[in-house]
């Protein structure tokens, strides 16, 4: 069982890595273009070898910690499984699939826990609940917005979702190395700075892309 959790470690360790990079370069190239779309496959490949292997490491052993782990690869994982999906349905009568579904329902289901977890910490004066609370209610909220969205058919611009939904999973990316080399500063900062930094980023793209979100007009 050693070794098993001694591949899975770094094989979830070296396809995060690629993962931060490939995601990088997808964010800097043309969007559209050839080099932005072999990145960006690179970039969905890389995380969803880094979602799997927290599954084994899990099993493995099953700490707290790792429990922890696994609903936040949930969570992170689908936000790339949506954005990649968007580009799926971006032609009209392209509706979900029984894989975007099933994802809408894993990811509310665990942002659920995670964030039910997270209140009950903060009840007993542990401040890492923030950080469960607050991983929690997006996903949960996004996951929620999904499925309504699918039983209504009335999914939004595909641009604007691929790109949302593509950021907010670098910033998990991006998440993971600041949390790995934070050094003395403090784990809820660590984890929240981030999505902090990258949600007004999401909200920028949004509104140049798509004239949509809470910049909409603005920029």
């Amino acid at each position: 069982m050693e070794a098993v959790e001694t591949a899975a470690l770094w094989t979830h360790v070296a396809a995060g890595v690629l993962a931060l990079i490939a995601g990088g370069l997808a964010l800097a190239t043309e969007k559209g273009g050839r080099r932005h779309v072999r990145v960006g496959r690179v970039y969905v490949g890389s995380m969803a070898v880094v979602v799997a292997t927290v599954v084994p490491l899990f099993a493995v052993d099953p700490t707290t910690f790792r429990a922890f782990l696994l609903l936040v690869a949930v969570f992170s994982g689908y936000f790339v499984l949506s954005g990649y999906r968007a580009l799926a349905r971006k032609r009209p009568g392209d509706g979900p699939t029984a894989v975007d579904w099933a994802g809408s329902g894993a990811v509310l289901a665990a942002c659920l826990a995670l964030g039910v977890w997270g209140v009950c910490l903060l009840a007993d004066g542990d401040s890492f609940g923030v950080v469960m609370a607050v991983f929690g209610t997006i996903g949960a909220l996004v996951g929620a917005a999904d499925l309504r969205a699918f039983r209504a058919d009335t999914d939004g611009p595909w641009l604007v979702s691929h790109l949302s939904r593509m950021v907010a999973g670098y910033i998990a990316t991006v998440t993971a190395v600041a949390v790995v080399n934070a050094g003395p500063v403090p784990d809820v900062l660590a984890w929240l700075s981030p999505t902090v930094v990258g949600v007004p980023l999401i909200w920028y793209w949004q509104a140049v892309y798509g004239d949509a979100g809470p910049l909409a007009g603005r920029v």
